[in-house]
């Protein structure tokens, strides 16, 4: 995969899978020649984010819609593209709930968009090409107190957000199914790491944590979540890019499960031991807050096909990833 079109390059999970293609770190990155980074550039995405790599001349950047076919086609036309990473989305739960509106644009319009382009440019033309829809583990909704989704599991999806993204993953099966598009999807759970916008739990908790203001927790705080480092989710996305079969679906979850009210806990010790501060200080800002509509219990992915097929396995542990967010948060004092 030499030429790679990265949509929602420029956001928090896009950005560090660019850095991870062209900093040499992915070996199943070493050839890439070139990486077409397309961001709208909206609350999520910021060209700061790619700072690191900025000056790389394999690297073009394009301030630009997903939903812009003419604008797709010119670059899968002027970059000779074979090979999709679709990241671009709309993923806010809340925001979600306000308005759907914008969720259904970009989350199924524009990936409708961008897999009808991708079929009629790589339509009767040789060689290997891959896109890879990444989506999300809240398309198959909740789970109770044990078990994990898996590949095979039924889609339930309870938010507007989650439903936009289920609808973009059947419109990416149904273009293999018809049309023999080489589409790969790939699901995760939630990503923590540095450059997440400040909005999502992780940086929301540690930014207030700092500033000493309330930490504001769902109802009791006992949803459970499985978490993974955004740099083991990067490894994922290359090796399903690599060594992913056409058709298939990769789940790749940390394998770490946390209630919420224990994430809360662990953000606030991190912070005060960042900060100097006497133990317990921060716990005191955790504040309960009204149960969000439509709130799931729990997610877990069981990542064994992963691991079988693409030898992946998570790496960097939840403690270590929160320590960069504390760290990248606490530098902006």
């Amino acid at each position: 995969m030499r030429r790679l079109l990265v949509t929602g390059g420029a956001g928090f999970i896009g950005s560090h899978f660019v850095e991870a293609s062209l900093d040499g770190s992915e070996h199943e990155a070493r050839d890439v020649e070139r990486v077409v980074v397309l961001d709208a550039l909206t609350y999520a995405g910021k060209r700061e984010h790619l700072a690191a790599v900025a000056q790389d001349p394999r690297l073009v950047f394009v301030h630009g819609d997903v939903c812009d076919r003419g604008l797709l086609e010119r670059l899968f036309g002027e970059h000779g593209l074979d090979a999709v990473v679709h990241l671009a989305a709309e993923s806010h739960v809340d925001r979600s709930i306000e308005d759907g509106a914008p969720f259904v644009r970009t989350n199924v319009v524009g990936t409708f968009t961008l897999l009808d382009v991708a079929r009629e440019a790589w339509a009767a033309k040789a060689g290997a090409r891959r896109f890879v829809h990444v989506s999300t583990d809240e398309v198959y909704g909740a789970l109770g107190a044990t078990g994990r989704f898996d590949e095979s599991s039924r889609y339930a999806p309870s938010s507007p957000y989650a439903a936009s993204k289920a609808a973009g993953d059947h419109f990416a099966r149904a273009y293999f199914v018809t049309y023999g598009l080489p589409v790969i999807v790939t699901h995760s759970c939630n990503n923590l790491g540095a450059r997440q916008t400040p909005e999502k739990l992780v940086p929301l908790f540690v930014r207030n944590a700092i500033a000493g203001a309330p930490l504001p927790l769902y109802g009791e705080g006992k949803q459970v979540r499985d978490w993974i480092a955004v740099e083991d989710h990067v490894r994922g996305l290359w090796r399903a890019l690599a060594m992913g079969r056409p058709g298939e679906t990769y789940d790749f979850g940390g394998g770490c499960e946390l209630e919420n009210r224990e994430v809360a806990t662990r953000i606030a010790d991190a912070v005060d031991a960042a900060l100097g501060r006497e133990p317990g200080t921060s716990r005191r800002l955790v504040t309960p807050v009204a149960e969000r509509p439509g709130h799931d219990f729990r997610y877990a992915l069981d990542a064994g096909k992963a691991r079988r097929e693409l030898g992946w396995a998570p790496q960097v542990g939840f403690e270590e990833a929160l320590g960069r967010v504390v760290a990248e948060w606490a530098s902006r004092r």
